[in-house]
């Protein structure tokens, strides 16, 4: 990574020549400390003569002048040289240290047979394209445990849903009620702080590249070429994959509309709909009646309209999702849980769920 950069390589090669100087400095300071055995009468400097007064200030003045000048002028390149690479070098060191946090994060979210937590035996490898997750859920009425598969949502867009502090609040205290468990300290988990830190930089490393940035919005978001923007949206092929299971919901009977199907689009894993969240047993193939409420709030007879008073707040709220602490709706104050949809689906999907909602 060093060598990447122009400065690391300047530098690299600086310090070789000074090592290589030391070295061959060394050597000529032992072999001629070696004459001075049994000859310190005659090599003494306090007894040998020295130069004369002709030499002082002639050749030898005008070398050590040369020497002076030479010194200056390198001094007078490498300043603003320094000035100018400085911004890259630190820039080189921020990327450097931010791809050893991911390469750490990734071990870290390796399967246990390869010595990580398993991360990636519940959401899909290593890519974390979704997959499942066995889990036991327990009827609160009858007491009865029934082993399920739990559908672990894909977590290679999840800073296209949630920004920093939102996924650090996931992974530290996790999803009640669901096999995602805490992992940070402050939550019961395993993993330190730096653990977390190290896991969010790799999450950052297998997010899907967006489409459609704006001009000079690409964030610093670059391990592995991976590239990050604000306003942009998902790859062309996904927003195909979206578009394909939505009408083939609609064809095969399964969604009535275009809002239906989004809410309960299974595409990775659940990890672009809103049933996941806003249906109980949705995530493990036993889902009760739509939009009631789970992890997220019940959404049923009428909640939507007395939380927002027009269409228009509810698609933003849809698209941003909630921020920690900021007031939304009718006297609603964002927790952070809530995911905003706005660079997944498109304005028109996002209408369509809105309006199926609002009629539940």
């Amino acid at each position: 990574m060093i060598l990447a950069s122009t400065t690391g390589t300047i530098a690299v090669i600086s310090v070789v020549f000074i090592a290589i100087g030391w070295v061959v400095y060394g050597i000529f300071n032992v072999v001629a400390g070696r004459k001075e055995v049994g000859s310190e009468i005659e090599l003494a400097a306090n007894r040998k003569e020295y130069y004369d007064d002709e030499t002082l200030e002639g050749s030898r003045l005008e070398r050590v002048q040369l020497f002076g000048v030479l010194l200056l002028a390198l001094i007078v390149v490498m300043l603003p040289a320094y000035w100018v690479f400085e911004p890259s070098r630190q820039a080189g060191a921020e990327e450097g240290w931010n791809n050893r946090f991911a390469s750490w994060g990734s071990q870290l979210f390796a399967p246990t047979a390869e010595g990580g937590f398993n991360c990636a035996g519940c959401h899909g490898g290593m890519g974390g394209v979704g997959g499942e997750a066995p889990f036991t859920v327990t009827d609160k009425l009858t007491g009865e445990i029934t082993a399920v598969n739990w559908k672990a949502p894909a977590i290679n867009t999840i800073y296209y849903r949630f920004d920093e502090s939102e996924v650090r609040f996931i992974l530290n205290y996790g999803r009640p009620f669901s096999p995602m468990s805490p992992w940070g300290l402050v939550g019961g988990g395993p993993m330190n702080s730096q653990q977390i830190d190290n896991v969010l930089e790799y999450l950052k490393s297998i997010q899907l590249p967006r489409d459609n940035c704006g001009a000079g919005e690409v964030e610093a978001f670059s391990f592995y070429g991976q590239e990050l923007c604000q306003s942009g949206s998902v790859p062309e092929n996904i927003a195909s994959d979206i578009a394909a299971s939505i009408d083939g919901a609609i064809a095969s009977g399964e969604a009535a509309s275009v809002g239906e199907a989004v809410f309960n689009l299974e595409l990775g894993s659940g990890a672009y709909s809103c049933a996941r969240c806003h249906t109980q047993g949705w995530s493990y193939g036993d889902p009760g009646q739509t939009g009631q409420g789970a992890y997220g709030w019940n959404l049923t007879g009428g909640a939507t309209n007395s939380h927002f008073n027009n269409e228009a707040d509810m698609v933003a709220f849809l698209k941003n999702g909630s921020e920690f602490g900021k007031v939304y709706g009718n006297q609603g104050q964002g927790s952070g849980r809530m995911p905003g949809f706005g660079a997944m689906l498109t304005d028109e999907q996002i209408e369509a769920v809105v309006e199926y909602v609002r009629s539940l």
